[in-house]
């Protein structure tokens, strides 16, 4: 029989350590699966709407809940890790001869952070669980790369509530948070849900660039920025360039009008996630010039390497062909004849916006 008092005072002590680890919220939810929770996963993959993310649906069986990953598993720890910018992710919207890159982006690679601190409380866990003569437990952890729905497991947790974007908003950081979690064999008492409160506020749909959100909580990624930029390996459809303005790697615009963000404070950010000064502000001209070498040692420890030279500078390309700027004509011919059929393509269609704009102008 578990010793009731000892996991109640485990359960506190594992929040602050999580603290100490640089976790900014935590909370525990069921792993038992929530039918409401599933059934809008089968609805999403059934109408399609996750794009080529073919990894979404190959696995969906997992992802209906923690007890289909792992049937061993009796709590979910849910954790976040705030990345709260220090200035404005919209700032650059006016200056088209700089690239736009996602907040998440700038720094180093959250997974590595994140999973780096979820291994030291899972092991901290694991001692003391057994310190404390409640046997010998199992955990395992999740960063993003797993079959694991972490976002509405966050919510069960208690860290906030699913928005509009679909994203998790907290009430205390806002929508800037790195989600990760521990499955444990530990029956922990699960915390409240988390409240939606996003009442009548339309502000993350009103922002969407691509009308992404064909209903309040509904995404379709194949419309959606960061889809496009990030997991689309084909040239981006016609219908969408214009519209990713100079945004080159994921999009912030959902999140970053968010209200609840003012709530946010960039000294809660793990320092890992701070800009760094090369990737702040860019210059298009600078990043149409990386070759395959070039491009990995600009992006070495960076979540953008894993895209690869030709799928990045197929977006600076059509950022390019979005600024207006005679001056990125030179770069943009280079590329002309580019091995990659995409980057080729995408330098012509980058070509003839240029041309056009500056003929009218």
């Amino acid at each position: 029989m578990v010793n009731a008092p000892s996991i109640t005072a485990l359960r506190q002590d594992l929040a602050a350590e999580a603290l100490r680890l640089g976790f900014a919220a935590c909370g525990i939810a069921p792993a038992a699966e929530d039918p409401l929770r599933a059934a809008r996963l089968e609805q999403w993959l059934g109408e399609g709407l996750h794009g080529g993310m073919e990894w979404m649906e190959s696995r969906a069986h997992h992802r209906r809940s923690p007890e289909g990953l792992w049937p061993e598993a009796r709590s979910v720890i849910a954790l976040g890790m705030s990345y709260a910018p220090a200035r404005d992710p919209l700032a650059l919207a006016g200056e088209p001869n700089r690239a736009r890159i996602s907040v998440y982006a700038q720094g180093g690679d959250y997974h590595d952070t994140v999973k780096k601190a979820l291994k030291a409380l899972a092991r901290w866990l694991v001692a003391e669980a057994d310190k404390r003569g409640l046997g010998q437990t199992g955990v395992k952890v999740f960063v993003d790369t797993a079959p694991v729905m972490e976002k509405p497991l966050g919510e069960a947790a208690g860290l906030g509530w699913q928005g509009k974007h679909t994203n998790l908003v907290s009430r205390d950081h806002g929508s800037w948070l790195f989600l990760g979690a521990i499955y444990t064999t530990l029956e922990f008492e699960p915390d409240p849900p988390g409240r939606n409160r996003c009442g009548s506020c339309s502000a993350c749909q009103d922002a969407c660039p691509t009308a992404a959100f064909p209903a309040p909580y509904r995404l379709d990624a194949r419309r959606c920025i960061s889809y496009l930029t990030i997991e689309l390996k084909d040239a981006v459809p016609l219908e969408f360039r214009k519209a990713l303005g100079n945004r080159i790697y994921g999009c912030d615009d959902c999140l970053a009008v968010c209200p609840w963000n003012k709530f946010a404070s960039s000294a809660h950010a793990m320092k890992q996630f701070l800009p760094r000064a090369e990737l702040a502000a860019p210059r298009l001209a600078d990043l149409l010039a990386l070759d395959d070498a070039g491009f990995r040692k600009l992006f070495s420890g960076s979540p953008i390497k894993r895209i690869g030279r030709n799928r990045f500078v197929r977006n600076c390309l059509y950022a390019a062909g979005n600024s207006g700027d005679a001056a990125l004509l030179g770069p943009v011919e280079a590329l002309l004849g580019d091995p990659d059929p995409v980057v080729a393509e995408a330098a012509a269609w980058a070509r003839g916006e240029l041309v056009q704009a500056n003929r009218s102008s």
